[in-house]
Parts: structure tokens; sequence; C-alpha cells
């Protein structure tokens, strides 16, 4: 079995400050999901986007999804680029709202200075998570010298090679097989 000459430090990207962030982050996606699905049509009224209401429940839900994988997933990376994605499709949305003359656009203006800053303290914690990453496939180290690549010891495979009977069927066929090459008995003589 190979050993690491490095331990792998798990201990040390799991206490991180980029992963204590990320966790934050997935608590913080759950409970605005949780507004934006059980209370869309609050927020919707709020922004004056009635008519994105539905859209509203569905940034929830996807928010709600994105905190949970956060949370539960071994490595919350592409969790937290998926927070960042969001941001982005989030900011669109609100950006389209400003030209909504229905809108009320003091309020969307808010809005989308809240998910500005969600936006950057996402992107700081998936770059840090994601340099993390970088730097601990550079730091582990495998050590291969106990291998020898053979399934029993250099000794014990000795001469084995040499004892080995090749089936039949993996044989070159008799017909292909070179001239200078014994054919096997009964096989005929290829004629020219």
């Amino acid at each position: 079995m190979a050993h690491h000459r490095e331990g792998r430090s798990h201990g040390h990207h799991n206490n991180s400050s980029a992963h204590a962030l990320a966790q934050g982050l997935g608590w913080f996606s759950i409970a605005l999901g949780a507004i934006e699905v059980f209370g869309g049509r609050s927020v919707a009224r709020w922004l004056g986007m009635e008519q994105h209401e539905t859209l509203i429940r569905a940034y929830g839900v996807r928010e709600i999804v994105k905190g949970v994988g956060i949370l539960t997933s071994k490595d919350p990376t592409p969790w937290v680029w998926g927070r960042v994605a969001g941001d982005a499709l989030d900011l669109a949305t609100l950006g389209k709202g400003l030209s909504d003359p229905r809108a009320h656009r003091d309020n969307v203006m808010i809005a989308m200075g809240a998910v500005a800053g969600a936006t950057a303290l996402d992107i700081y914690c998936a770059n840090a998570l994601t340099g993390e990453s970088d730097r601990s496939n550079r730091e582990q180290r495998w050590d291969y010298s106990d291998r020898s690549g053979l399934p029993r010891s250099p000794n014990e495979m000795r001469g084995a090679a040499r004892d080995f009977e090749m089936p039949r069927d993996m044989r070159i066929p008799d017909a292909l097989r070179p001239w200078t090459q014994p054919q096997a008995p009964g096989t005929p003589q290829p004629s020219m």
C-alpha cells in the first residue's frame, strides 16, 4: 500500500478560515433561500417586481440547494463558485428590474448593493478555497519506494514467466505464424 511521505492535512483544510467562511455562506444561503421561497410574494412586492414572484421562489430553492451542498460537501469549493454564478444571475435580474417602470428603484438598488457585497464575499471565499486546494495538491507527495509493480516479491516472481504456458486461444493462429516457426502437428503447410 502506498504511504504518504507527508500526511494529508485534512484538519488544516477543514479548519481554515476559508472553510469557516464557506460554512457561514452555506448557512446564509439556506436562510436567504427560505426567505425567498416562503416570502417570495413579500420580496417581489418590496422590489415592485410582482411579476417575478415565481422566479424569486426558484432562486430561493437554488440558494437552499447551494447552502446544503456547501455544508455537506467534503470540498465546498464548487458549491461556493456556484453561489458566484447565482449572484451574477441575481444581479442580472435586479438590473432588468431597474428598467421596469413598476419597480421600486430605491429598493432594487438596495438589493443590488446587498447582492454585490455577497458576490464580493463569495468570490473571495471561492478563490481562497481554490488556492487552498491547489496548495494541498502541490504539497501532497506519494511514496512508492516500497513498490515493485509485481504481485509477489521479486524472488517469488523469478522464473514465473518461463513456467507460464500461454492458452491456445491467445497464441498466434497457426496460419499466421512466420515460416521460421515450427507448425503445430497436423497443420497443412502454406502453399504459394
